[in-house]
């Protein structure tokens, strides 16, 4: 559990960890130079439960903080918490049997309830629930170039994962997204409980809301590279691509792939402005013009609520196969 002056929700966040139905654990708090009261009330803590530890380090970040966390760790499998969020009690009984009945799956999270005003912030709240339909590992893998398909203080995973292929990397971008991405890109399965096992909350100040790497341009850059990776090992027509989404935006965030070799042939869309238009010298196709299945591959770039649903569903309705001829992006 990193935390940077979490004076006013860390003990909280701890006891809801120490009333856990499965009571054999270590609690690693790292204290990532805190400036309030928060490294005093771990120590309050660690003094009454020998299971809490509190480890200090001079301010340097939530990437460092995990890292150091996960090198303190004595456990086999490494449970990520944050310290203004509520674990339900049997998350860790839950996770751990888990990991311990599936040992092809090297990380699991779980459904969240979202923890902040649903009103004030109606699209992190569908964000939510759209992490919270992503359960079999399938869908998790199928979803992962849309957006992060866990909440990151929902996770558990191997620690041996960590010695095989990295921990947390501190960069331009979000360290959770590109740590699941490269993760998944070199072959671990992950799931999630479908219980709802945490309250994820949304505080004003909460790092995804306030730091650049969280912001959406990070978010294209990063996954970009992953998903022109996954479609140089799936795509038969390597490097070609047809994205379906002609509009600025959508075409910005496609136009990413580019740096990696991707050779985009031709937009989709459904404007009648646009079709039968060359847009940057790419020819602009009507859905109803899509070359067959066997001849092509198509990312869909569409973001707009509910487009994602309908642009499957015509193109299954033409042939297509989820991850063997297309696939969804944002």
């Amino acid at each position: 559990m990193p935390a940077y002056n979490a004076a006013g929700t860390i003990a909280a966040a701890i006891n809801s960890v120490l009333r856990q139905t499965d009571e054999t654990f270590e609690l690693i708090v790292v204290d990532d130079g805190s400036l309030d009261e928060t490294q005093r009330i771990i120590h309050e803590f660690q003094t009454k439960d020998p299971r809490v530890r509190c480890l200090p380090l001079p301010h340097t970040g939530i990437v460092a903080a995990i890292n150091a966390g996960i090198q303190a760790a004595n456990g086999h499998y490494i449970v990520r918490m944050d310290a203004d969020d509520i674990m339900l009690p049997k998350r860790l009984h839950l996770q751990r049997s888990f990991l311990d009945t599936h040992p092809n799956v090297g990380l699991v999270g779980s459904r969240v309830e979202f923890g902040g005003n649903r009103g004030q912030h109606l699209g992190y709240a569908m964000h939510v629930d759209w992490i919270n339909s992503l359960i079999t590992p399938h869908a998790i893998a199928l979803n992962r170039f849309v957006e992060s398909p866990f909440a990151h203080p929902s996770v558990a995973f191997r620690r041996e994962l960590v010695d095989a292929f990295g921990g947390y990397r501190d960069g331009n971008f979000p360290e959770d997204y590109e740590l699941w991405l490269r993760w998944m890109d070199k072959g671990v399965r992950m799931a999630k409980c479908p219980e709802t096992l945490m309250v994820w909350h949304d505080p004003p100040k909460r790092l995804s809301r306030t730091d650049p790497r969280y912001a959406f341009r990070a978010f294209y850059h990063c996954k970009a590279k992953y998903l022109a990776r996954w479609l140089e090992r799936i795509n038969p027509h390597h490097p070609k691509l047809i994205v379906w989404g002609a509009g600025r935006e959508t075409r910005k965030r496609a136009e990413y792939l580019t740096q990696h070799g991707i050779d985009i042939t031709a937009y989709i869309d459904i404007d009648p402005r646009k079709i039968d238009q060359s847009i940057a010298g790419r020819p602009v196709l009507a859905n109803t013009d899509i070359p067959p299945p066997d001849s092509c591959f198509v990312a869909s770039y569409v973001a707009s609520r509910g487009a994602r649903a309908d642009i499957r569903q015509r193109l299954r309705d033409r042939g297509f196969t989820e991850g063997n001829n297309f696939i969804m992006a944002a």
